[in-house]
């Protein structure tokens, strides 16, 4: 007979979730995290389409060339001819979430940034002019358009590692973690516009159109290297960093051993039960001659050192044996469960779809009023995954979600106050509530849009130009947008808030045929927060977490006229 006599530890209260980093749920926010708004718009929706949208941002009523997106019914206010707009926007946008959970490093305002830049945001627009009729055509990035790249991840990703200090502080003296945590994405959905204008009457023109839309998402992430502290006496642990998968296979193995030894041990005593022996102690049976005093040490040893009495009976120490062995085996598959789900991660997927917006819209010249209307239905888009690297199993290749365009509603009007002094409003409504945009409770289930949003995305915006001679004219401009997704919308993964923005640049005409389009603008976002409650083992630990963004955009455009002859 032989019992292992060392200092035996394991997690007798824990469930082996505890220790599971679940990096499936730390990917899922890949999913919709990118396919957020860049800029301007409803939450799927970008609507800075212009270079001289950027400096004035009311141009719902223009009859302008991007009136191909703002109000394509007022093309056939052009001059007979060719006209193309080719403009760029570089787009710089920083998100920031603050996050108080008392694990993290940085409590309890433990922050996470990430940067989204996109120097080329480019929007083309073509239209042949004649008579009562305009053809179109636009090009441009109708939703997402820029890449961005946590080097910290967010809380989503770093929370469960850091659960393992609470989780394995008692049982292996953890009191740190450290990981390489990171990801970055990329979301485009690109449109190409085709429509007819055609002019009524003097006073009224209508729109048909259809936007083709392409859509593409890229992820890559990855968390590495999860590493803990342990501190054990009497093994090989001192405190110094380890790899998480590492110290859980050792570990595993070593509760096997305890497992196998003990489970050895309570058989070894199965034939002095049998005879009779069970109601005698150890030092009893060696007193009678029926084990030797090595056994009998042997015997006392594995009862002092998983802390039994040495007075316990036979047939009581067997039931204390079996009970380690059981209990150890409970420690082997939390282990286990460790080392498989803190093992290094990575994403490597490409998502592809497509789908299609009619496009309505109407203008009406009063006088000097301008009065437009648009309204696009919503664009269904499917996306099917392409995926080369996958640690999650939640990107199956060839498996295709849903990523909708929502329908919005365009109003605008325009009013020169004097002959210099020219005013503009716009209105657009994003039907946020009726699309699909894949989105999740906390159990990972699909829920309608209507679910997580109260309200539909809308937005108000004014704008003033000002002429100062017959080249130069300057502009400024103001837009509101109102969010009204709930709180059970918002997390770090995708939140979406209110926002003011202020616009300001000009318009110089080169020669009466090539005008050109500077524009700055800045957007300020209303912070935001949600409070919620994290599951560690059987305990609910509060959490509060902010959201904030801070942006700005630059751009430069041409106008070019041809007028027919």
């Amino acid at each position: 007979m032989h019992i292992l006599a060392a200092s035996i530890k394991y997690a007798t209260n824990q469930s082996p979730n505890t220790y599971y980093m679940k990096k499936t749920l730390l990917f899922l926010l890949l999913l919709s995290l990118f396919a957020a708004r860049l800029w301007a718009g409803g939450i799927m929706t970008n609507s800075n389409q212009s270079a001289a949208y950027a400096r004035l941002l009311a141009r719902n009523a223009t009859l302008g060339i991007d009136a191909v997106y703002y109000n394509p019914a007022g093309l056939t206010k052009l001059d007979n001819g060719f006209h193309l707009s080719l403009s760029n926007q570089s787009i710089y946008q920083t998100k920031n979430v603050v996050n108080s959970y008392k694990w993290l490093h940085g409590t309890p305002d433990a922050k996470y940034t990430g940067n989204i830049k996109v120097p080329v945001y480019p929007c083309i627009y073509a239209v042949y002019k004649m008579d009562k009729l305009a053809f179109s055509f636009g090009f441009n990035p109708v939703g997402g358009g820029g890449g961005a790249k946590f080097d910290k991840g967010l809380p989503s990703f770093e929370v469960p590692i850091s659960d393992l200090v609470p989780s394995l502080a008692t049982t292996s003296g953890v009191t740190d973690y450290k990981a390489d945590i990171n990801f970055e994405g990329s979301s485009v959905y690109f449109g190409y516009q085709f429509g007819l204008s055609y002019e009524v009457c003097k006073a009224f023109s209508v729109y048909a159109g259809v936007r083709s839309i392409t859509a593409r998402n890229t992820y890559k992430g990855s968390i590495m290297n999860i590493m803990i502290n342990p501190n054990i006496p009497g093994s090989t642990y001192s405190g110094a960093f380890v790899r998480a998968d590492q110290f859980g296979n050792d570990r595993a193995s070593y509760y096997t051993g305890v497992a196998t030894q003990m489970n050895g041990a309570a058989s070894g005593l199965d034939p002095l039960i049998s005879g009779g022996a069970g109601s005698l102690t150890a030092a009893q049976a060696a007193s009678m001659g029926l084990i030797t005093a090595s056994e009998k040490a042997q015997i006392e040893g594995g009862l002092t050192s998983i802390g039994q009495s040495t007075s316990l009976t036979l047939a009581q120490a067997q039931g204390a044996f079996r009970a380690t062995a059981q209990q150890a085996t409970g420690g082997a598959a939390q282990m286990s469960g460790l080392a498989k789900n803190t093992a290094d991660a990575s994403v490597d997927v490409v998502q592809k779809g497509n789908g299609y917006t009619p496009i309505f819209g109407a203008n009406i010249t009063l006088d000097k009023l301008t009065l437009a209307i648009k309204y696009e239905l919503l664009a269904k888009i499917e996306l099917k995954n392409e995926t080369k690297v996958d640690g999650t199993g939640k990107f199956p290749d060839g498996v295709v979600t849903r990523a909708d365009m929502p329908a919005l509603l365009s109003i605008g009007a325009a009013y020169p106050i004097s002959k210099k002094l020219n005013a503009s409003a716009g209105f657009v409504c994003y039907f946020d509530r009726g699309a699909d945009y894949n989105c999740k409770d906390t159990l990972g289930n699909h829920v309608d849009n209507k679910t997580v949003i109260d309200k539909n995305f809308i937005e108000l915006a004014f704008g003033l130009e000002y002429t100062i001679n017959d080249k130069l004219m300057v502009s400024a401009g103001y837009l509101r947008s109102q969010s009204g997704v709930s709180k059970s919308f918002q997390s770090d993964m995708t939140y979406n808030l209110s926002s003011n923005t202020f616009g300001l640049g000009g318009h110089y005409k080169i020669t009466p045929g090539i005008g050109l389009d500077i524009g700055a603008t800045k957007i300020f976002y209303n912070s935001n927060s949600r409070e919620f409650n994290h599951l560690l083992a059987t305990s609910y630990i509060p959490v509060n977490e902010t959201y904030s963004k801070s942006a700005w955009m630059v751009s430069i455009g041409l106008d070019i006229k041809i007028d027919k002859k």
